[in-house]
């Protein structure tokens, strides 16, 4: 799984906003990318992607 997670957030990151959603939520962040059964949580500031939370889809959103 963390392999998979760091292929797919390298990738990712030439073009975040193309393959993200934006949150519903954004007390917890501004946009999420799905990883399979993952989910991070993240902001961007500048050129930068700022991970605030990774983690299983059925716990990452609770506080």
């Amino acid at each position: 799984i963390k392999e998979e997670m760091g292929d797919a957030l390298k990738s990712y990151g030439k073009d975040p906003l193309n393959h993200a959603r934006k949150m519903v939520n954004p007390s917890l962040g501004s946009y999420r990318f799905r990883i399979g059964d993952y989910r991070v949580i993240f902001d961007i500031e500048g050129d930068e992607i700022i991970v605030l939370r990774v983690g299983h889809r059925k716990e990452i959103y609770r506080s």
